[in-house]
């Protein structure tokens, strides 16, 4: 179960969604190449958000996941007014985000991860006290703020480091800082771990517990490529891909979904022939194998749990050399290969460029 389930606010009741979208379409028009001869028949344009529909609580810590360019940094730059849709309409904090987006900006903030933003010629520290001032944030805040955020992220003895001499990761976590010093109604945090070492990435996840329990009004949109941290934090995910928004449902009962076909985790040794043919096996739901160079790993779905013994006789008979076999719980993954048909890592049909 999600561990922020309790910073919920009664959502009977209430009239205004902290995000609400309604029939939300974005598409891009492809370039065309020069000194190419135009194809008919190739699509002019790329959608990206194609009838999305969502509603996020006051006081949730809602997540987005989806495989590359599925349309979740499409569908943050719409809510944080950084991109107007195609149609459909979208409310942040029951704000129109293209009639009145300059209501909505000084409540919210955004992070992303990757993101390079800050001057390489200030300090640590006369970044995040420029951004905090744009904000409007009462300059006797300021300097409290960032020595919070600079200790929780471990940055303390680079604050007055220039950040053209920060490390990738360095500044990430300066990044990780500037969204949280203007103490936003409504946050976005789009991969916010990414390029993080495990210490600093624990430290950033149990700081998001602290922010959200300190006031219950609070929201938060996360995105990331890690599912045990989505299931770790989220008190609800939304699952898109093409698109398309194709679930959305706590962690609990979304891992529910798979949780009728029997799963048994197979680790066999490389050079078997004919191993792909699994998939086809009578039995099989689904079947997907992550390669390595000492080991194949395969994560399989069963109709019926009778059906290992047929998997295991098939894969002695063409040689497969099995070093472990285990049945294990559902997981976030395995709803997400379930619904998209492929794992997160791997990307949907690319935007155009």
């Amino acid at each position: 179960m999600a561990p922020m389930g309790q910073n919920l606010l009664q959502w009977e009741g209430m009239e205004t969604a902290a995000i609400r979208t309604e029939s939300l379409f974005r598409s891009y028009r492809r370039p065309r190449k020069r000194w190419t001869r135009p194809d008919p028949n190739a699509a002019t344009e790329f959608v990206a958000l194609d009838g999305v529909n969502l509603e996020v609580r006051p006081g949730e810590l809602f997540g987005l996941l989806g495989p590359n360019g599925a349309g979740k940094t499409t569908l943050i730059k719409i809510l944080t007014t950084l991109l107007a849709p195609t149609s459909g309409r979208a409310w942040v904090d029951g704000i129109d985000v293209v009639a009145d987006p300059y209501s909505i900006r000084p409540r919210i903030n955004m992070v992303s991860g990757g993101e390079s933003s800050g001057y390489g010629i200030l300090t640590v520290r006369e970044n995040l006290w420029l951004f905090s001032r744009i904000y409007g944030v009462e300059n006797k805040l300021v300097r409290t703020r960032i020595d919070r955020m600079l200790d929780v992220v471990g940055l303390t003895e680079k604050a007055n480091n220039r950040v053209s001499h920060l490390s990738t990761g360095q500044r990430q976590k300066m990044n990780f800082c500037r969204g949280f010093i203007t103490d936003p109604k409504i946050l976005f945090l789009d991969e916010p771990t990414l390029g993080l070492d495990v210490t600093s990435a624990r430290a950033i996840r149990n700081y998001l517990r602290e922010w959200m329990a300190e006031k219950p009004a609070r929201t938060l949109l996360l995105t990331t490529h890690y599912m045990a941290e989505a299931d770790e934090l989220c008190d609800r995910l939304a699952i898109i891909d093409h698109g398309k928004l194709l679930a959305c449902d706590t962690p609990t009962n979304l891992k529910r979904r798979v949780q009728q076909y029997p799963i048994f985790e197979l680790q066999l040794a490389p050079g078997a022939a004919r191993i792909d043919e699994l998939t086809r096996l009578p039995g099989v739901h689904q079947a997907t194998a992550t390669e390595s160079p000492n080991a194949v790993d395969w994560k399989v779905a069963l109709l019926e749990e009778s059906a290992i013994g047929s998997v295991v006789q098939h894969l002695v008979h063409v040689g497969g050399k099995i070093l472990t076999l285990k049945k294990v719980e559902p997981t976030l993954e395995d709803v997400f290969i379930e619904l998209v048909g492929r794992s997160l890592t791997a990307s949907s049909p690319a935007a155009p460029t």
